[in-house]
């Protein structure tokens, strides 16, 4: 399962620390998936080789944009330096062909025109071995490229594993019965309130009155974890809280654009308090990590787990919609750029009393994940 990037690849910089990262993480995920004994432990293994891929197909992407424009900027400026070289070797070349008595017309003389002719011959060298440095470093940029994309031929090739990892994931969680169960929700009141609301706000209002079976207090609190809680998936914010949209019209949560079949886990430990389809929202799944706090998150393909399972953080809540390619090129570092990569929307939105709050005072929104 694990696929290793060479630590050359990406130079000594952030990038080249979050691919060996993302190396590191497979490899690891593929010694847990083998040890994996029990549901529990199978689930957080192809939870880890998802998440790990997805971190180094980002990495993979970053470095390449970051070669191509070394590579430009050093073709750029060997072409300037040839260019000066050939310029001066013709005057060289010029005045070694000139005859003797247009030679003797520089205006200090023949010690003037000798003078020049030294400057030039010292110059020449120096401009060469410039040039020949830049001409070093651009095939280094070039070899580097080319073990970039043979790296980027490994995560295509490891794509067919990730699917594969989705579709046990999916069997693994069926399979898992060993959540504990904070409560159960009545389901003729919900569906109730369902139909008796028209917008995600009145469904996550009205949640706290369709509690059934209370076992057990809130989960721990958040003292300490708010401002520093990871998002649920990887992906670029598209759109802030209380941003207009195209059509004008402002949501209290944030828009999160992620990659096909991206996975969607739990920021923290937490109760869930709805799972399913909700309105016009797709799959929804509103997880409670503290009394009177509510995670609403819209949007997802498939959902897991079922109203009252308590999960820790890091559980899988779902995977976001969207095909994926069965040759691949549709995680190639190549097509970054392009606008499809990302062609999935994550809605996040935070309640505490039953009032909107901004995600990204409690959200780590500074990366992309």
């Amino acid at each position: 399962m694990a696929l290793l990037w060479p630590g050359c690849l990406l130079g000594q910089s952030p990038t080249a620390e979050l691919a060996r990262e993302a190396a590191q993480a497979l490899e690891e995920a593929s010694a847990m998936l083998d040890e994996a004994e029990s549901a529990r432990d199978r689930v957080r293994a192809l939870t880890t080789t998802i998440q790990a891929f997805e971190s180094g197909l980002g990495a993979m992407r970053a470095g390449l944009r970051g070669a191509a424009i070394n590579e430009a900027q050093l073709t750029a400026k060997l072409q300037s330096r040839d260019e000066e070289v050939a310029e001066l070797l013709g005057v060289l070349q010029s005045m070694g062909g000139v005859p003797s008595p247009v030679i003797l017309l520089h205006p200090d003389g023949p010690t003037g025109t000798a003078r020049a002719g030294m400057l030039l011959a010292e110059l020449t060298p120096a401009l060469n071995k410039r040039a020949d440095a830049l001409r070093t470093d651009l095939e280094n940029v070039q070899t580097l490229r080319a073990l970039q994309a043979d790296a980027a031929k490994r995560l295509q090739v490891g794509l067919t594993q990730v699917q594969e990892a989705r579709a046990a994931l999916n069997q693994a969680m069926a399979n898992r019965t060993d959540l504990p169960m904070r409560f159960t929700a009545d389901p003729v009141r919900t569906g109730i309130l369902i139909a008796s609301t028209e917008t995600l706000d009145g469904f996550a209002s009205g949640l706290s009155e369709i509690i059934t079976d209370e076992v057990e207090p809130a989960p721990a609190t958040l003292d300490g974890q708010i401002g520093a809680l990871p998002l649920p998936a990887q992906g670029l914010v598209l759109r802030r809280a209380n941003e207009a949209d195209a059509v004008g019209v402002r949501r209290p949560g944030l828009i999160l654009a992620t990659r096909p079949g991206a996975i969607v886990t739990s920021p923290t430990a937490a109760t869930i308090r709805y799972a399913g389809v909700l309105l016009d929202f797709g799959n929804v799944v509103i997880l409670e990590p503290q009394a009177d706090t509510l995670f609403v998150i819209a949007g997802l393909d498939v959902v897991y787990g079922e109203t009252g399972q308590v999960i820790a953080g890091g559980t899988p809540i779902g995977l976001m919609g969207g095909a994926l390619p069965q040759d691949g090129t549709e995680w190639s570092p190549l097509r970054e750029g392009s606008g499809n990569e990302r062609s999935e929307t994550l809605y996040i939105e935070v309640r505490e009393n039953n009032t909107p709050q901004d995600p990204e005072l409690w959200f780590r929104t500074d990366e992309d994940g």
